[in-house]
């Protein structure tokens, strides 16, 4: 199904999101180095992204959701999702996390996002009026401006230059 106009915004951050999970995926994750780097740029996409991303989705995205019985129990779940991950995000930025940590945070987040998208939007797009659909854009809109316009350093540059 075509993404509702409303909703690509949240699809991109999505799209970011990802591309960092492909990336952790692929890396070695074989030296302390790596992995502060790599939990460096985790904090950094929640900081400058992410934290923005889940209360937009909190405030507007799950309240609306849960309206429909059928999307009850996904919202409940994607909910848990998100405080499991911000555990994550917090031992990324406590510089905590080992080597197993990192890569189950990339599996979570994928797949957070994959039923966020495949599922919740879907269902959303399925159940809400486009006027109900285009309310909740603006509200998300004005949760997700008040995020940093910084680029994000990506981990192997960190790794080439250890001073940035």
């Amino acid at each position: 199904m075509l993404r509702d106009p409303n909703l690509v915004p949240l699809s991109r951050q999505h799209q970011h999101a990802l591309a960092l999970c492909v990336r952790i995926n692929r890396a070695s994750l074989a030296t302390p180095a790596e992995l502060l780097a790599w939990q460096s740029e985790m904090r950094e996409h929640f900081e400058q992204e992410i934290q923005f991303h889940f209360a937009a989705e909190e405030a507007h995205l799950f309240p609306a959701a849960r309206q429909f019985s059928e999307l009850a129990a996904l919202v409940d779940e994607l909910a848990a999702e998100h405080a499991q991950l911000r555990q994550y995000f917090e031992g990324a930025g406590a510089g905590t996390l080992d080597r197993s940590a990192v890569r189950s945070f990339a599996e979570t987040l994928s797949s957070h996002i994959r039923k966020e998208e495949r599922q919740l939007f879907e269902g959303m797009q399925k159940a809400m009026t486009p006027d109900a659909l285009l309310e909740i854009g603006a509200r998300v809109d004005e949760v997700l401006a008040a995020a940093p316009q910084a680029c994000i350093v990506p981990a192997e540059a960190r790794l080439q230059n250890p001073k940035s």
